[in-house]
Formats: structure tokens, sequence, C-alpha cells
């Protein structure tokens, strides 16, 4: 949504009806993780995907039919489609997606508000019920919107704040309440968390790598390091967020939660060992330290002299990254990240060509770790 929000603006602005597409289930392999959308205007523009170009043209028909006819309604693409010869996935997954009219008015204005100023708020949207498309906009302390039957609602923003916490897009089902009991209820909540912060200590070449590598993914970015002369804008011009301080100081007092990834790259003990205390002391998702097999071995030796217990020391990543041969400052960072990524997913990295069976395998029920990224909107 973030990515299309201009857009759709400008259209609603000019006065154009607008249709929103919006993938709300995957299985097996697919482009896009649920929460991926597509906005047609009635003049048949588009922003957005769903599919990476294999079924756009024919959500574009489907979208300017729901505008035409005005009520939402939900499609299915798969391999196995009758279509399948001429609308598929060529990848053999399958995308569910709700389309819908983008009339929500002043409930899209409030997430347009909240998506730019970078406040948490979870979209969420009936998709199955006496009443597809009505929503809900929560956020941690406030709601509005309205959703059918209303005995629904403090469950639904229950749950809702439970993702939006953790930066999840999930769907949700419900036994049959209210006046239609014929049918179980089934929203889908969509969350717009800010983006995930990742802290990067040791304002090396290597750090500077990885605050790249760290924006492209799109953390929000923070580099530490004691040694101003090393700490500025011209070496780290990708960085959110430029911090001179002692690093266990600092993260001390810096916001950690479960979405967090802290990376250190200072391999100097004086740093390390009072660092890695402190990563220990937070929920972040993932704590990584750089060094040598033998610069590990010491460090880990000191944590047990400090107290430091053995499952403690297993949520640390070190030497930090994937074994893939990484040695210039770009390649360690494509190593980080990837040992970031495959965490995030429960892979254990490795070939592609070696994996029995699809390349995505099955999607599980979300964790923390898998919002990593915080590309949630």
């Amino acid at each position: 949504m973030k990515d299309i929000l201009d857009q759709v603006e400008t259209w609603l602005a000019a006065g154009r009806r607008v249709a929103l597409a919006t993938v709300i289930a995957t299985e097996r392999s697919a482009p896009h993780d649920p929460g991926a959308a597509m906005a047609v205007s009635e003049q048949g523009e588009v922003i957005g995907s769903v599919s990476g170009g294999c079924v756009e043209g024919a959500v574009v028909e489907e979208a300017l039919e729901v505008l035409e006819q005005g009520e939402p309604r939900q499609l299915t693409y798969g391999i196995a489609d009758e279509l399948a010869l001429t609308v598929g996935l060529t990848c053999g997954g399958t995308i569910r997606l709700f389309v819908e009219p983008l009339s929500w008015g002043a409930l899209f204005e409030r997430l347009a508000r909240a998506i730019r100023a970078e406040q948490p708020a979870a979209l969420v949207t009936e998709i199955q019920g006496p009443q597809p498309g009505a929503k809900l906009l929560v956020g941690p302390d406030w709601a509005e919107g309205e959703l059918a039957p209303r005995e629904l609602q403090d469950r639904v923003m229950q749950e809702a704040r439970s993702l939006l916490a953790a930066g999840l897009t999930a769907q949700r089902a419900y036994g049959r309440l209210g006046e239609a009991r014929r049918r179980e209820v089934e929203v889908f909540v969509r969350s717009f968390a800010p983006p995930a912060r990742m802290y990067v200590f040791g304002a090396t070449d290597f750090a500077r790598a990885t605050a790249q590598i760290g924006k492209f993914l799109g953390y929000r970015v923070t580099v530490c390091d004691a040694r101003g002369t090393f700490v500025t804008r011209a070496r780290f011009p990708e960085a959110d967020e430029l911090v001179v301080r002692w690093p266990d100081e600092f993260l001390a007092e810096a916001p950690v939660d479960e979405r967090t990834v802290i990376c250190i790259l200072t391999h100097d003990p004086k740093f390390d060992v009072p660092l890695l205390q402190a990563a220990l002391r937070t929920p972040a998702a993932y704590i990584g330290a750089m060094g040598s097999r033998q610069t590990d071995q010491e460090r880990t030796r000191k944590l047990q002299e400090a107290g430091i217990s053995e499952a403690e020391l297993a949520r640390i990543h070190g030497p930090i990254g994937l074994d893939i041969g990484a040695r210039t400052p770009g390649e360690v960072a494509v190593a980080i990240a990837g040992e970031i990524i495959a965490l995030r997913h429960r892979r254990p990295g490795g070939f592609l060509r070696d994996r029995v069976g699809p390349v995505h395998g099955p999607r599980q029920e979300p964790t923390g770790m898998e919002a990593l990224a915080g590309a949630t909107g």
C-alpha cells in the first residue's frame, strides 16, 4: 500500500473511482506475500502488483467490473485454473485476492496519515460475512470503523493489535455469529508497522556496506560507534541515525523489540563483551557478532566468565553471516543479510538446487522473526 498511496490519492483527488486488489492468501510458490496490493482506476490505469505480471491483466478486468457493480469479490488464481493456459501463475502457486471499490473515505485518509507518519495501524477488512468490505482501522490505543456483526469488534481489535505489535499480516476466521449464522466471518488484517530497526555497531567499511543493505531491505538503520571521527554522514549517507556513544550504553536505552536486528561489527573485546551483554537483555530477533573463529571463542569465554548462560550464548550468531566465503565489505554484508533472511523464513541457507520440494515451501503461521524486514506496507 505504501508504494501506491500517492498515485491512489491523486486519482481520488481527480474524482476518479478506484478499485483495490489485495493478496489475502498464498499457497506454494507465489510472487508476493499477503498484503501486496494493486490499484486500478476507472480509466484502466494501474499501480502496484499482485503477481509480478502473471495475472495482472485479468485482475484489471475484474477490478473494472467491481467498480461497475459496486460489490467486492474474491478471486483465486493458480496453475490449475480453467484458464491456466492464458491466466495463471507460472510459478505453480496459488494466490487469493480480495477486490473492492476503494470508497472508505475518511478511513482511507486516516490510514494514509498513519502510514506517512510511520504510526502503527492495522487495517481489518471483512472478506467473508454479512458485510464483505467492512473496515476497522486499529491503532495501539484507538480504533475507527465498524465490522458486522458488532459482537466481533472486541475480539478482532485484540487480535489486530497483537498482529500489529509484531508487524504481521494474516487472515483470521471466527465462528458463525450474529444474525448471519449461515457461514463464518473471515477477516484480513493488514499491518502497517513502522520499519523494523537495525542497529549496526562499529563504524567500519563493513558497517557501511551493512547499513546500505539494511536500508535496501527496509530497515530503519542506526550506526553507533564511540569514535566520532568515523561516525560521519559522508561515510554513512544511507543511515537514518548516527550515534557517537559507547555502544553498550546506547543500546541499554535504545528501543528494541522482537523485530530488531543487532549487528556487532567492532570485533574488539572492550566493545563487544559489554555490548553483547546488553543485547542479550533485549528481545531482539537477531544478534550477530563479527570476528574470526579465534575472536569468537575468546569473546565467548569472556561472556561465560561474566555469567552468560549457554542458552543465552546460543542467541548469538558469531561469527556473523552465512558461510559463503565472504571477504569484502559488500560480500560480508550480503552474508549478514542472507543469514537474517534465512532465519526469518526458518531456512538453513545453502543452494536452492539442493533443496527438495518447492522453492518457497509451505507458508507457516507467521512469527515475529518473519516480520524482520519491516516491509509491511
